[in-house]
């Protein structure tokens, strides 16, 4: 009922809503709860990656019999509803979750730093999945890599003019797709339908892409 203990098959639902992409609000909408009850729940129980509903449940069952609250995690930070709902954003424009909870966490550093073995403590997830994300996010230009040569380990960076790179990485991407797509309008023939229509789409890219880059050249300063 809502407000009282979760049950099993409330858990397999926030699982459901969690391989759905669905926000955390969302879920706990659709369950009747309060948000905080959500994200208390997903953080206590390995995080919206490896959130498994039995094993919530039975760890739930195993601290009630025992009278004891959850076991503290005081390498994990605290997931806010607000902090959720940006790593939600960032995945519904595209961004792998786990890219989105790296992103975000090296937003709130207060250097803009962490090593890739903080990231896989803070977020309790895996070095293998901890690369993968940081991998993505330096393609993108999100991020950079530094190396750290007096202990021999990478630091990943978030500076000031990240955005500004993953910018400039977004037109060179786009810039390739046009160049691709005109080639095929040309294959086709650029007086057929389909040759037109394609390079209208080159057209258009391209000229997007333009004022993104001038866009981002005049207000770069404010980064700064």
């Amino acid at each position: 009922m809502p407000g009282g203990r979760l049950t099993q098959q409330d858990r397999q639902r926030i699982a459901a809503g969690l391989n759905d992409g669905l926000s955390y609000r969302e879920i706990a909408r659709r369950l009747a709860r309060p948000t905080s009850t959500i994200t208390r729940e997903i953080a206590r129980n390995g995080g919206p990656t490896g959130y498994r509903p039995r094993q919530a449940h039975q760890a739930t069952i195993q601290r009630a019999r025992r009278g004891t609250p959850a076991p503290p995690r005081a390498a994990t930070p605290p997931v806010t509803a607000t902090d959720q709902e940006i790593i939600e954003m960032a995945v519904r424009a595209g961004m792998p979750r786990t890219a989105a909870r790296v992103h975000h966490d090296l937003l709130l550093a207060e250097d803009g730093r962490r090593t890739a073995a903080e990231l896989a403590r803070r977020l309790n997830v895996s070095p293998a999945s901890v690369s993968v994300a940081v991998n993505y996010l330096v393609q993108h230009g999100y991020a950079r890599r530094e190396r750290d040569p007096r202990r021999r380990r990478d630091i990943y960076v978030i500076d000031d003019d990240a955005w500004y790179r993953a910018i400039v990485t977004s037109r060179l991407q786009t810039i390739e797709t046009v160049r691709a797509t005109m080639a095929v309008a040309e294959e086709h023939g650029l007086d057929s339908l389909v040759g037109r229509r394609l390079a209208r789409t080159a057209t258009f890219l391209e000229r997007v892409s333009l004022d993104m880059i001038e866009s981002a050249d005049r207000w770069r300063s404010l980064l700064t």
